[in-house]
């Protein structure tokens, strides 16, 4: 009593530095250090090691405690205060009462941090990160993280393990959905902007929660596309395509690192000094948050066959940098030894738990530990209309028109028959995508009942559901079933497609064919999708396909075969009345694709930003032969390449220009472009900026995304598009891995998409 009573003044004498610290995260300056240091000089060696233990909630905390040992023992550990977080506790009630435990029994009353999932929203569903960058928009990624944090902040979480940056290039890989897609430069953008909607500009407002830059790093690039698997690339991939989004992360501030499951060069993330201690805590000077494992992987260490044992893991993982152990129970079980045997420093241990309270200051939990437990604000702020009004405008900004010959698209609200076609329209879960947080099952508003909200009479709208994707719907561990051979539903379609204008034909996949897990060898459409698809295309050809899925598929056939093409990916809650907006012209799509599409699962990866190779297509001394890097029953070129979006108007570029042909190393160059909206209607563009340096101390990328800007025109106007090249634009971590330009010529590329581009050389001297 007598200690608690001492951090109760300490915290008390405090308040009001409290209150003037809890400024802007993205401050330098370490905050909260007096309150930190004053209460970390109280704390035991046993209390400190508990602040690094991150525990998965296993019962209703509103109820009795489950009597089995494991749980006896979780519930004596926290209330003895050896746990520092718990994840998937959940609701206010739940939390209030697990922080009960904490607080009011353990010797200081520390309170717990609540991390759970929220990936693309809590209740209301945002699309899925990947489609979100294909908005390429930062106020798309803000607003639904906004949203999501007011909602989770409002069950009882105060931290997110969102968002994930990791660069993805390969379909197979099944978090391809829940990243920003395939270029640095684009994912930096809107992973700054899913930080600064998660954590706003204060992590003491209450709408706020802290978010986790993850997975540090490159678990994008698992071989073979499988979850889990080894990673071994190149330190200048590491540095130039894996690690600028991280980067970018900290300097934004976010409150949080999560580590990845691969190994790298041989060395487990958990256990790499290079990411942890020498760039994230040294080079790029990450103060004021803190790194946790991701779930179990410390424990992994002896798995992968870097460590012998709990306790080489826990030396390994602690003095490398990795700060909060996610249910391995390997710090709870090595710290208090190592460091009482001089094995590791307290030195060491104190940074960790430092950071860790940090952050619980910032968040208020010390003036409030309950702050997060209000029933008033679960009940008022989760699902409401203004929530899904920002869903909504999400959803239809992340649409992308991959095909619309003849004008097929937009569809007529009258006067005209529409056979809306397939399992997928109908279906009111699927939209709400994989990593789904606490959305309602079936929640959804689906294709189908979209469309028939948009028309004026809903007896010019008819629907088959001509093929069944899968059986039941089952997550986590469980694998879907698909359903192959049963195409009762087919006639049905065929005779309905006969009698109508229009056919809307929603294909693609279920959503939990990708997420965590989730690797495929085959990115194509499953079951008998294209069956039915060369069925209907028989007696109408005037087909839309909505396309939903989560992560680029391969689909030359739907490409070679049907005149228009919407991918909609997994959108969320409003996922239809966005579909909808665009089928009727509501809104005109301007999403642009942030991965490329293969033609096929043997092109993968596949991504623009490759490097030329020595013997590449244009190659003059091959011409006409076979020796230079080709398939010899498949082009080298995506089916859609990254930047890819068409428009119900067209653009064109022209009048590239420089402001001159020559830069140093402290000058500029300005570019200019011409862009026209040549169509009918007003529209948004992309504009779109790539570099290619020709000659570097290490090879380059053919291009590389610089810039961009998104700009609308009436139809006829025109407009001047500008953009400022510098040297860091042509600075990258050249061989000896120092940040810099280095002299010679470059190509400058501006266009419509990564393949589609008017280009001009400029030079950079000394």
């Amino acid at each position: 009593m007598k200690v608690q009573l001492a951090i109760a003044i300490v915290t008390i004498a405090l308040t009001a530095c409290m209150k003037n610290n809890s400024s802007n995260t993205k401050s330098t300056a370490a905050p909260f250090a007096t309150e930190v240091d004053s209460l970390l000089s109280l704390m035991t060696l046993e209390e400190k090691a508990g602040q690094l233990n991150l525990y998965a909630g296993s019962w209703e905390f509103t109820g009795p405690v489950p009597k089995d040992a494991n749980n006896q023992q979780k519930l004596e550990n926290i209330k003895s205060g050896r746990v520092g977080a718990m994840l998937n506790v959940i609701t206010t009630e739940g939390t209030r009462e697990a922080q009960k435990l904490a607080v009011e029994n353990s010797r200081l009353g520390i309170p717990l941090l609540f991390g759970y999932d929220v990936i693309h929203g809590y209740k209301t569903m945002m699309p899925i990160p990947l489609g979100q960058a294909a908005s390429w928009d930062a106020e798309v990624a803000r607003s639904g993280a906004q949203v999501a944090a007011k909602e989770a902040s409002a069950s009882g979480i105060n931290w997110t393990f969102a968002p994930m940056m990791d660069i993805a290039r390969d379909a197979r890989w099944g978090r391809m959905m829940e990243s920003p897609g395939e270029d640095p430069y684009l994912a930096s953008y809107l992973s700054k902007a899913w930080i600064e909607g998660f954590q706003g500009n204060n992590l003491s407002d209450e709408a706020t929660i802290a978010a986790c830059a993850k997975h540090f790093a490159a678990y994008g690039f698992a071989e073979a596309g499988r979850d889990y698997n080894t990673v071994d690339i190149s330190m200048q991939t590491l540095y130039n395509m894996v690690l600028p989004p991280f980067k970018a992360a900290s300097e934004a501030g976010v409150a949080s690192f999560m580590n990845s499951f691969n190994e790298i060069g041989g060395v487990p993330a958990n256990g790499s000094e290079l990411l942890q201690r020498e760039l994230l805590k040294g080079a790029w000077n990450y103060q004021n948050g803190f790194v946790v494992s991701d779930w179990g992987s410390i424990g992994e260490m002896i798995t992968h066959g870097f460590a012998a044992d709990t306790l080489e893991a826990g030396y390994k993982a602690l003095t490398a940098g990795s700060d909060m152990d996610m249910e391995a129970h390997v710090y709870e079980n090595s710290i208090e030894e190592l460091v009482s045997t001089g094995k590791i420093s307290e030195e060491i241990l104190n940074d960790a738990v430092r950071r860790v309270l940090t952050i619980k200051f910032q968040l208020g939990l010390f003036e409030n530990p309950y702050r997060y437990s209000d029933t008033t604000r679960e009940k008022a702020d989760l699902l409401t209309e203004e929530n899904l009004k920002v869903a909504r405008e999400a959803a239809r900004k992340s649409i992308v028109l991959l095909k619309n010959e003849n004008n097929l698209l937009p569809l007529n609200k009258e006067g005209q028959s529409i056979a809306v076609i397939g399992s997928l329209a109908a279906d009111k879960d699927v939209p709400l995508g994989s990593w789904r947080a606490q959305a309602n099952e079936g929640s959804a508003v689906s294709v189908l009942e979209g469309i028939q909200g948009a028309v004026s009479n809903k007896s010019d709208v008819s629907f088959a559901q001509g093929y069944t994707l899968t059986t039941g719907r089952r997550k986590f561990v469980y694998e879907l079933e698909f359903v192959e051979g049963d195409q009762s539903g087919f006639d049905e379609a065929i005779q309905l497609a006969k009698k109508v204008d229009v056919v809307v034909l929603a294909l693609g996949e279920d959503c939990w064919q990708s997420g965590e897990g989730r690797s495929q060898t085959d990115i194509g459409l499953k079951g008998d999708q294209m069956d039915l698809m060369y069925e209907i295309l028989k007696v109408n050809k005037n087909i839309v396909v909505t396309l939903m899925n989560g992560r680029s598929l391969a689909i030359p056939e739907l490409d070679e075969n049907i005149p228009a093409i919407l991918e909609v990916w997994h959108l969320g809650s409003e996922a239809g009345n966005a579909i909808a907006d665009v089928l009727f012209g509501d809104y005109n799509p301007s999403g642009k694709l942030p991965v490329s599409f293969p033609r096929n699962v043997g092109q993968c990866p596949i991504y623009y930003n490759h490097k030329n190779g020595g013997r590449p297509a244009t190659n003059p001394h091959d011409a006409g032969m076979v020796f230079w890097s080709h398939y010899t029953d498949s082009p080298n070129t995506p089916l859609y390449p990254f930047g890819y979006g068409l428009s119900y108007t067209t653009f064109e570029y022209s009048d590239l220009s420089l402001s001159s042909s020559e830069m140093n190393q402290a000058g500029e160059i300005v570019a200019s472009i011409k862009v026209k909206n040549t169509g009918k209607v007003g529209g948004q563009e992309t504009v779109q900026l790539y570099i290619r340096d020709y000659v570097g101390s290490v090879t380059r990328p053919v291009k590389e995304l610089k810039g961009f800007e998104k700009i609308t025109l009436k139809p006829g106007e025109e407009k001047v598009v500008q953009f400022t090249i510098n040297n860091e634009t042509l600075s990258y971590y050249r061989a000896d891995l120092s940040f810099g330009s280095e002299p010679g010529q470059f190509a400058l590329m501006i266009g419509g998409n990564s393949q589609k581009i008017l280009t001009t050389d400029f030079r950079l001297v000394d």
